[in-house]
């Protein structure tokens, strides 16, 4: 009899709680007011406070023996400082650290104000881990580490994003995360321009270092800008974004006028040139003849934005092609890596020689000259675009976000262009040759072309 009772009390406690739960659901629905959760303000979301955000690491003079840190507060923080020691295998490397004074600019955005610091560590060991942590004396980020650069080359590698732009935080994200998890040593980063639409929103500058978060604190990041970080002055002419130079410690060894924005930097065996797409061509032009002319670097990569070849239906550019393939071919430069078209291209060693791109398909054969130059367009961001299809391009596509890891041992380089789920997707390896051109080794994916039918 008691054990009767017992059941039925714990049925009649089921359906009522399932009766409840229905009411529950049942109100839910009918309740305009329980889902609607109003959005989150982009003011509230980007705000800059005392605690340090933004956090990023780059390079403005020897990756042996220099790292450069850049970061955000809001404008209570007056004085910041970075603190600095050798990395340990036990916690206490904080007792041993350096406190290094940080320099200071305010900018204002269209959200709000902030306080931007940098601090360029010196006379650093190479090839040592450090430990790092910057704050204001009382907020402080959690401890950061990165590695110099070796003083003898030794085998590395590095990540290629074309551009990020659109969606940064829901859909770019993942793929600068999908890049760690492929490549999680690489020496650094390297964005060819559009980091993201709209030049001056704070917002979209807050998604882009929200998408990369810590990484951007562990793995310098090397970045030229796109259109897209240009703005129209008062007098109409193209500035770069007010965020350009506050947000990042690039070198300030190019033109005057484009500081942070055609720079160059060596690491280890290899010669990076960053280049401004947007203004300036021909000075340059002369510029990088000079660097070139001077180069003693094993490997050359030059990055901009506007591709030497383009990828995009009426989207070419002859005037950076006239004045700055010619220098390509004169010193030999081993790749280039661009973005902006929004689809991908990637040609061999053999490449048009005429001016007029448009008029190659009526005549590949007759411009078959080596150059010894490979040239690179990739879309890393969701936006796309469609593919004009060269017939000199080795590997195309199209609807497909990308990042690519490229690795650099002694005289071979090797290239990999992976999907945002890490799929290969194209694959060459270039080998030295002294006093002649590359040898290109074609490596074949499994993964067939992305294309849209035509």
């Amino acid at each position: 009899m008691l054990k009767t009772s017992i059941g039925q009390c714990f049925v009649h406690l089921v359906v009522m709680l399932c009766a409840f739960h229905g009411v529950v659901n049942a109100h839910d629905q009918n309740d305009p007011h329980v889902h609607a959760v109003q959005a989150v303000d982009v003011a509230d979301m980007y705000r800059p406070t005392a605690m340090p955000d933004r956090i990023i690491l780059t390079w403005s003079d020897d990756p042996k023996t220099t790292q450069a840190v850049t970061w955000r507060t809001s404008p209570v923080v007056e004085v910041a400082y970075a603190e600095l020691a050798v990395a340990e295998a036990g916690p206490t490397f904080a007792e041993k650290s350096t406190r290094h004074r940080a320099k200071t600019e305010s900018l204002r955005s269209n959200l709000s104000e902030a306080h931007f610091h940098s601090v360029v560590f010196e006379n650093l060991t190479p090839q040592t881990r450090y430990a790092y942590r910057v704050g204001d004396g009382t907020n402080w980020s959690e401890w950061f580490q990165f590695s110099t650069a070796a003083a003898e080359p030794v085998p590395f590698s590095f990540v290629y994003f074309g551009d990020a732009q659109n969606n940064l935080r829901s859909l770019w994200s993942r793929v600068i995360r999908e890049a760690y998890r492929d490549a999680p040593k690489a020496a650094f980063l390297l964005h060819a321009g559009d980091l993201v639409n709209r030049a001056e929103s704070d917002a979209e500058w807050g998604e882009w270092f929200g998408a990369g978060a810590w990484l951007n604190a562990m793995m310098p990041s090397v970045a030229v800008p796109g259109n897209h970080e240009q703005v129209r002055d008062k007098n109409k002419k193209n500035r770069v974004s007010h965020h350009w130079r506050p947000s990042f410690t690039f070198p300030e060894n190019g033109p005057p006028g484009l500081e942070e924005t055609c720079y160059s930097l060596t690491y280890q065996n290899l010669r990076i040139i960053a280049m401004n797409s947007n203004s300036e061509l021909e000075t340059q032009a002369s510029w990088l003849d000079d660097i070139l002319r001077s180069n003693t670097s094993t490997w050359t990569i030059v990055t901009f934005h506007h591709p030497i070849f383009s990828t995009g239906k009426n989207r070419d550019n002859p005037e950076i092609r006239r004045l700055w393939k010619p220098v390509f071919d004169k010193h030999r430069v081993d790749l280039v890596l661009q973005g902006h078209d929004h689809t991908y291209g990637r040609t061999g060693l053999k490449v048009p020689d005429d001016v007029d791109v448009k008029n190659v398909a009526t005549g590949v054969q007759a411009i078959d000259k080596q150059h010894g130059t490979v040239y690179v367009v990739s879309v890393s961001g969701p936006k796309m675009y469609v593919n004009s299809r060269p017939p000199f391009m080795k590997r195309l596509g199209e609807d497909t976000q990308l990042y690519q890891v490229i690795s650099i041992d002694a005289d071979r380089l090797r290239f990999e262009a992976r999907t945002a789920v890490g799929q290969l997707y194209d694959a060459f390896e270039l080998h030295k040759q002294k006093g002649q051109n590359n040898t290109l080794v074609e490596i074949e994916p499994a993964m067939e072309q992305r294309l849209r039918p035509r």
